[in-house]
C-alpha cells in the first residue's frame, strides 16, 4: 500500500532549493528535452484555462522523464493585475507521481519552485549567451521574480552595476533598499537599460515597455513576463534586430506575444546550445523569451523531495 503523500511547504522549499544544485540540472533536463528523437523526455504545451471573471488563467504544466522516474504537474493561476494591486499575480502547487503506480507521493508549494527555476534557466540564457565582461545588469520590474532574478545573477556573475526600474519610483527603491549590492533605482526604462549588458524584463506589462532602440548592440535580454499570445514586454525593433533563443519553440511560438506578434523566427532553444546542435551567438544581440517547462518545474520537485527524504532520514 502507497504511503500518504508528503506535503512540503512553502518555508520548507526554500530551505532545500539550491541555485548551485538547481542550475546543473536544469542544464542537463533542457539538453534532453531539445533532443526531439528521445522518448525519454515527454512535456506537452501547457494547457490554459481562461478564469474570465478574474481576468487570469489557471495552466497545467505536466511531464515525464522515463529514465529519471519522474512524473509531475504543476497547477499555476497567473493574472493580470492592475498596478497597486494587492493581489498575487501567480499562484503555483507542484504534484509529484509514482510513475509506476500513479499514486501522488509529494504536494509542495510552487511560488518558490516556479521562482527559482524560471531564474536559474534565465541565469543559463546569459551564461551561454551574454558577452564575456559583462558589467551592468538591468531587471525591469520589482516582484517576486526580479528578487530571484537578482539573487542568481549576482550570485553566478560578476556585475559591477545593477539597475531597476519599475512603474513607481517608490517600489525601485524599495528593491534597492531591500537588497545588497550596487543597486540603482532609475526613474524610466531607458535610464535603466541604455548601455547594460544584460537586461532582465520581468513585468506585468501587456504592452512593449522594452524598445530596440534603447538597446545596445550585443547585449541579451532574458524575457520572462508577457506569457500569453496578445501580451508584450519588448518592441517589433528589438524582435527582429535580435538573434532569438527560446526553453521551448513550441511553447513560445504558441504562447508568446512577443514572438507572435512580431513576426520573429525563433533561431534555437536553449537546449540546442547546450547539445551543440546550435550557435551560441554572443557577438550578436540576444533575446532569451522564457515561457517556462513543466519539465523545469519536474527536475527541481524531484530535488526538493531527494532533499527531503535525505534530511527525514537523519531524524
Amino acid at each position: 500500500m502507497a504511503n500518504p503523500p508528503v506535503i512540503i511547504w512553502k518555508d520548507e522549499v526554500e530551505r532545500l532549493l539550491r541555485y548551485r544544485e538547481l542550475i546543473p540540472r536544469l542544464e542537463v533536463a533542457l539538453g534532453k528535452f531539445s533532443w526531439r528523437d528521445s522518448a525519454e523526455l515527454i512535456q506537452p504545451v501547457r494547457t490554459t484555462v481562461p478564469l474570465q471573471k478574474h481576468d487570469g488563467f489557471m495552466g497545467l504544466m505536466p511531464a515525464y522523464m522515463e529514465n529519471d522516474g519522474v512524473l509531475s504537474t504543476k497547477f499555476v493561476c497567473f493574472y493580470k493585475r492592475e498596478d497597486g494591486s494587492t493581489l498575487p499575480a501567480t499562484q503555483a502547487t507542484v504534484v509529484l507521481l509514482d510513475p509506476e503506480y500513479g499514486n501522488v507521493k509529494a504536494v509542495m508549494d510552487g511560488e518558490v519552485i516556479t521562482d527559482m527555476r524560471t531564474a536559474a534557466v534565465s541565469a543559463i540564457s546569459a551564461k551561454l549567451l551574454m558577452r564575456p565582461g559583462a558589467e551592468v545588469l538591468a531587471i525591469l520590474g520589482t516582484g517576486r521574480q526580479a528578487l530571484s532574478h537578482y539573487n542568481v545573477f549576482m550570485e553566478m556573475f560578476s556585475f559591477k552595476e545593477v539597475r531597476v526600474w519599475s512603474h513607481t519610483k517608490e517600489r525601485a527603491e524599495r528593491f534597492r533598499d531591500s537588497v545588497s549590492g550596487p543597486v540603482t533605482a532609475c526613474v524610466s526604462v531607458e535610464e535603466a537599460v541604455r548601455g547594460a549588458d544584460v537586461i532582465v524584463t520581468v513585468t506585468r506589462c501587456t504592452e512593449p515597455v522594452l524598445f530596440g532602440q534603447w538597446v545596445k548592440a550585443g547585449a541579451h535580454v532574458a524575457a520572462v513576463g508577457a506569457c500569453r499570445p496578445n501580451w508584450r514586454e519588448l518592441d517589433d525593433v528589438l524582435m527582429k534586430e535580435a538573434v532569438v533563443y527560446a526553453d521551448s519553440r513550441e511553447g513560445a511560438m504558441a504562447e508568446s506575444g512577443d514572438i507572435i506578434l512580431s513576426g520573429a523566427e525563433v533561431f534555437a532553444e536553449l537546449g540546442d546550445v547546450i547539445n551543440g546542435t546550435k550557435p551560441a551567438h554572443r557577438e550578436k544581440t540576444t533575446v532569451f523569451k522564457s515561457l517556462g517547462m513543466g519539465v523545469q518545474d519536474a527536475v527541481s520537485a524531484k530535488l526538493v523531495f531527494d532533499q527531503w527524504k535525505a534530511r527525514h532520514s537523519q531524524l
